[in-house]
């Protein structure tokens, strides 16, 4: 039984997959999808992958996911997925890049500079 160990990144989430064929059990931090992340919408973006190549319910993917929130994480998930798939059967590799699972998101909060009271947001300025 081949297991496959991927790692997803999003914004400051880092997402660790193990993933093996099995009958499509998903866990998450010890908890199951649902109960880790009770919002649906997360649920479908951490099963796009599985659902875009049609394997899903084929393997059981145990995530370790850390830091961020819950869409970070969740999208860090659907990365490392994707990452494993590809793996699994380098066929699937076209299918998950043209719909961008494969990419990883640069987009990172910009840090705070001194003298301002954000990234770019300035103090009120008062002439008197």
């Amino acid at each position: 039984m081949e297991i496959i160990n991927k790692i997803g990144r999003r914004k400051t989430s880092v997402a660790r997959i193990y993933m093996s064929p099995g009958n499509g059990v998903i866990t998450v931090n010890n908890r199951s999808l649902e109960v880790y992340f009770p919002f649906d919408l997360h649920q479908i973006v951490v099963k796009q992958p599985l659902a875009l190549v049609g394997v899903d319910g084929n393997y059981d993917i145990k995530i370790n996911v850390d830091g961020g929130g819950s869409t970070g994480q969740a999208e860090a998930s659907r990365m490392a997925i994707s990452r494993a798939l590809c793996e699994f059967d380098i066929e699937h590799r076209g299918a998950l890049k043209k719909e961008g699972f494969l990419t990883r998101d640069p987009r990172m909060v910009e840090r705070k500079k001194p003298g301002r009271k954000k990234a770019r947001r300035k103090f009120q300025f008062s002439k008197r």
